[in-house]
């Protein structure tokens, strides 16, 4: 019901800076001068996301072309066309993260695109499980590929390793993290016996 700037990430070429705000189902794009330190609105400053779907975090595709906001209370990602000269976003598509039959609360936490730039991922905190989705090359659209269970409750944030080859996943109520072995050819992910407890 406010402004609820989330989330800050800094554009490939480091020209612009694209905040997700929660709270105005809106991503704003900056333009960011390196030299003075400051941002100034984009020629294009934001870009309407679902309403009530509260963008909570933003990344880019390997291309710089495309990026993904993932929504907190819409359980989806939403795709956007990226202009690198003017710091546009341009939305192109929506898809849910969960299972077509999922009735709870939706409560999505991080996305992250793996370095191949082939696939991204995303986590659903109520569900207890992480996304998979294939990246088209030429128009940044995606494709569902699989649903795995994230070993532990409420999975907040993870990360890939720089070679891509695994993801560590955070959970926020049960205080364990685990890790999945990733398959670069498809993107699907593998549990292993690798945990740790913190």
């Amino acid at each position: 019901d406010k402004p609820h700037a989330h989330s800050v990430t800094v554009s490939p070429d480091n020209r612009h800076v694209v905040v997700c705000d929660l709270g105005l189902d809106k991503v704003f794009s900056y333009a960011l001068d390196v030299e003075k330190a400051q941002l100034a609105p984009a020629a294009v400053p934001h870009a309407a996301c679902t309403p009530g779907s509260g963008p909570r975090h933003f990344k880019f595709g390997r291309d710089g072309r495309h990026g993904y906001a993932i929504t907190e209370m819409g359980g989806t990602i939403e795709v956007f066309d990226y202009d690198a000269a003017r710091g546009a976003l341009a939305p192109k598509q929506v898809i849910s993260t969960l299972p077509e039959d999922f009735a709870g609360l939706k409560w999505n936490a991080e996305v992250r695109v793996h370095p191949n730039g082939k696939f991204l991922y995303a986590s659903n905190r109520t569900h207890d499980s992480l996304a998979v989705f294939s990246i088209a090359a030429d128009s940044g659209r995606l494709t569902f590929v699989d649903r795995v269970l994230s070993g532990g409750k409420t999975p907040r944030n993870f990360a890939l390793s720089p070679d891509g080859k695994w993801l560590v996943c955070g959970h926020q109520d049960s205080d364990n993290l685990t890790v999945f072995r990733v398959d670069a050819d498809t993107g699907r992910l593998t549990a292993t016996a690798h945990t740790a407890a913190v």
